[in-house]
């Protein structure tokens, strides 16, 4: 894979520093970690979106979801083994993970719910009503009085 150096662009520009450090971390790709634990990206609404993750095996109290910076981050720490028999084979990923996904502005997680081994995160985005658009009436305007001063004419 090629990486490409995007630091000459970043030198000239400034606040955008969020930018770099996503286009870095693209750049380093794990697949392990990429793969573990699979997950979905929906888009519910015009402003709402779902992911929703497989950790089949976890409970409730094995998994946090934080959201900090514009990063929302989900942990799952490896829940106790139960089987007291000999593991033939293991085939059900049960490994602790923490998976990071970066959140646009404005965008709040709204709930979370943990249904037959599936978690979906519900997430809206809510636009300020200082930074929404706003649409300007235009008034039709006055009259405004003539620049050009009429002299009264008089007969001789």
């Amino acid at each position: 894979m090629q990486r490409f150096d995007l630091l000459p662009l970043f030198r000239s520009t400034i606040g955008f520093d969020r930018l770099a450090r996503l286009a870095d971390a693209a750049g380093r790709v794990d697949d392990v970690a990429l793969n573990y634990p699979p997950y979905n990206i929906e888009k519910t609404g015009d402003d709402a979106y779902r992911i929703t993750m497989a950790v089949a095996g976890f409970a409730q109290s094995d998994l946090t979801i934080t959201v900090q910076e514009n990063a929302l981050i989900v942990a799952g720490k490896a829940p106790e083994s139960a089987s007291t028999g000999q593991v033939l084979h293991r085939g059900i990923g049960s490994r602790a993970f923490e998976r990071r996904f970066q959140v646009a502005d404005f965008i709040r997680v709204s709930g979370a719910s943990l249904d037959n081994g599936l978690l979906h995160i519900e997430l809206v985005r809510e636009v300020p009503e200082a930074m929404k658009p706003r649409t300007i009436q235009i008034e039709a305007a006055s009259p405004r009085p003539s620049s050009q001063t009429v002299l009264e004419q008089k007969a001789a």
